[in-house]
C-alpha cells in the first residue's frame, strides 16, 4: 500500500486512539500518548463531517473525563493542535486545555524558571508581511517554514533564505480573511547567513 506521509500520520493517529478507545472499554485509565490520539482522532473525524471550528474545539474538551487519566496528564498536555481537513481545507485545530486545568504543583506541573530565554539566539530576523487573500482565517504554527504555507497566505519578506516565525514553540498566529499583519521571523536553523 502507497500512502503519503500525511496519510501515515492519520493512520498512526487512529491506531492510537483505537488503543485509547480499548483501554477506556476495560476501565483503565489513558495516559497521554493515547489520550492525544483519541482527541486528535476524534477532532480529525469532527472536520471531515463538516463540524463547525468552534463546535470542535468545544466537544474535544469533552472527551476524556479527567477521572479516566492517569495523575498529571492536564499538567503534561496544557494544548494540543492537529492539522484536521475540513470540507473547505485542512485547518489547525488548537485546544487549550483539552484534560482540563492543571494542579500548578502535581505531576506533569512545568514550572517555569526565572528570567528571560533568548528564542534561537544567533539566527538571523526580519520582519515579514502575511497577507491573507482567502476567505477564511489561517493559522501559522511556530516552526511552519514559510514557503509551506497555504496558498491564500501571501508572504511578503526581503530577506534571502528560508525563515519561520518567531515565536515560542507551539504557539501560532492567526491571519483573518483580508488582513495584512506584520511579524517577526528567524531564520530556520542549518542555513548559513547569505
Amino acid at each position: 500500500m502507497h500512502v503519503t506521509p500525511r496519510e501515515s500520520e492519520r493512520l498512526l493517529l487512529h491506531a492510537g486512539a483505537s488503543l485509547a478507545r480499548r483501554r477506556l472499554e476495560r476501565g483503565a485509565r489513558l495516559g497521554a500518548a493515547e489520550a492525544v490520539a483519541l482527541v486528535c482522532d476524534e477532532i480529525c473525524e469532527w472536520a471531515w463531517d463538516g463540524v463547525p471550528y468552534a463546535e470542535v474545539v468545544r466537544r474535544a474538551r469533552e472527551v476524556v473525563p479527567p477521572d479516566r487519566l492517569v495523575e498529571g496528564i492536564p499538567g503534561a498536555v496544557p494544548s494540543l493542535q492537529v492539522e484536521a481537513l475540513f470540507p473547505y481545507g485542512t485547518v489547525l485545530v488548537h485546544v487549550d486545555a483539552p484534560f482540563g486545568p492543571a494542579d500548578p504543583h502535581g505531576p506533569g506541573a512545568v514550572a517555569a524558571a526565572e528570567g528571560e530565554v533568548e528564542l534561537a539566539p544567533g539566527r538571523d530576523r526580519a520582519t515579514a508581511v502575511l497577507h491573507n487573500t482567502g476567505d477564511r482565517p489561517v493559522w501559522v504554527s511556530s516552526h511552519m517554514p514559510l514557503d509551506t504555507l497555504n496558498p491564500a497566505l501571501q508572504v511578503g519578506l526581503d530577506a534571502p533564505g528560508r525563515y519561520r516565525l518567531d515565536v515560542p514553540a507551539g504557539t501560532a498566529v492567526r491571519v483573518a480573511p483580508g488582513e495584512r499583519r506584520e511579524v517577526g521571523v528567524v531564520r530556520l536553523g542549518g542555513e548559513a547567513a547569505s
